[in-house]
């Protein structure tokens, strides 16, 4: 929507923070001795660039202002007596993976003793990052990737500096099965991209600034539709309940009978107007066509039994199977094969209900 579409997203107070935070981080760095601004001059240089844009009111913009203020004293005072001038910041990279042209801009790269190159990248999230969260970073694998490429030297840390709290959160480099999936990944997400390949994934952040254009949140702006209705079952004494519950059993057969035909509606007017989520008055259904995936296990068992790995996934159990297709200690040829015989072994179309809260009105 954003990049190929060319719509605008809705201006945030928060990011035009994170762009302000982000110039003054490259501007106490950016010098050509090892003398970084004095922390007066830091704090005009932030007071002369501050980005007004986003901000909900008065107050929220004083408040991050003032908040900013006082990162930015902390960010100095932990900097300036230890202070080395950067090997690159603000870096911009265009390199080649499998084919496909890839671009990005790196905030800072430092030069260690051990001759490696540290890779900083600037966040001002809320939460701090945790291990899983460094150690799965896509980001900062491509940027790992371009590093190297660019300087031919090895690369030694890898850091997410958070900002709000002025801690840097590092780990080590990726090993080279890590940079390998990367490589693939790039390659396969631009594949998709050319083939305008775009289905809707849903996450905590939803809706974006463009839900009228999501097939989960478009049905909301077309019309309004039916609600459902929900019958609850209250506790009774015992023999009432067995004789309610014998007369249950036959309504359920002929609810049941309903559901399905209610579901086959939803489902069919779903796949014509090319929706995921249909609103009632109360309540939302969302559709998706659910695919389970298996491996052909004859195949599977004769690539695994030569190289010594059949063992680990026993009879083929699935979960350890795919444990030992994202670990390092198989081949990445072998591991490629094994996908190619990765097969839908059904689908079907499954719908959720939830109720529509009144914040949602």
């Amino acid at each position: 929507m954003q990049y190929i579409d060319g719509l605008k997203p809705k201006e945030r107070g928060y990011f035009s923070f994170g762009s302000t935070m982000h110039l003054c981080a490259e501007h106490f760095f950016k010098v050509n001795v090892p003398s970084p601004p004095s922390l007066t001059e830091l704090l005009a240089f932030y007071e002369r660039n501050w980005l007004s844009a986003g901000y909900e009111s008065v107050e929220e913009e004083a408040n991050y202002r003032a908040y900013g203020r006082e990162l930015l004293a902390r960010f100095w005072e932990l900097h300036h007596d230890n202070f080395r001038v950067p090997l690159a910041l603000e870096r911009r990279f265009h390199i080649d993976v499998g084919g496909v042209k890839l671009a990005g801009v790196i905030d800072r790269v430092d030069k260690l003793e051990d001759g490696g190159l540290a890779i900083v990248d600037y966040k001002t999230s809320k939460e701090l990052f945790t291990t899983q969260y460094l150690e799965e970073d896509l980001q900062l694998t491509l940027y790992q990737i371009a590093a190297q490429r660019m300087w031919g030297l090895p690369i030694s840390r890898l850091t997410l500096y958070h900002l709000r709290s002025n801690t840097p959160c590092s780990c080590p480099p990726r090993n080279e099965a890590q940079l390998e999936e990367a490589r693939r990944l790039v390659v396969e997400v631009a594949a998709k991209i050319a083939a305008r390949d775009f289905p809707a994934t849903e996450n905590a952040l939803c809706p974006c600034d463009f839900p009228e254009h999501c097939p989960y949140y478009r049905h909301r702006f077309l019309k309004d539709a039916e609600g459902a209705y929900q019958a609850t079952l209250s506790a009774s004494a015992a023999s009432e309940a067995v004789e309610r519950y014998a007369a249950l059993q036959d309504e359920v057969k002929k609810l049941k009978l309903e559901l399905d035909g209610l579901k086959e509606l939803i489902v069919g007017l779903c796949q014509s107007q090319g929706l995921n989520r249909i609103f009632g008055t109360e309540h939302a259904v969302t559709f998706k066509v659910v695919e389970r995936t298996g491996y052909d296990e004859d195949g599977v068992r004769k690539l695994l039994e030569p190289a010594g790995l059949l063992p680990q996934v026993l009879s083929l159990d699935q979960t350890l199977l795919k444990k030992l297709l994202s670990g390092p200690e198989i081949d990445p040829e072998l591991r490629e094969r094994i996908e190619n015989l990765k097969k839908v072994v059904s689908v079907s179309p499954q719908l959720w209900v939830k109720h529509i809260g009144a914040e949602e009105e």
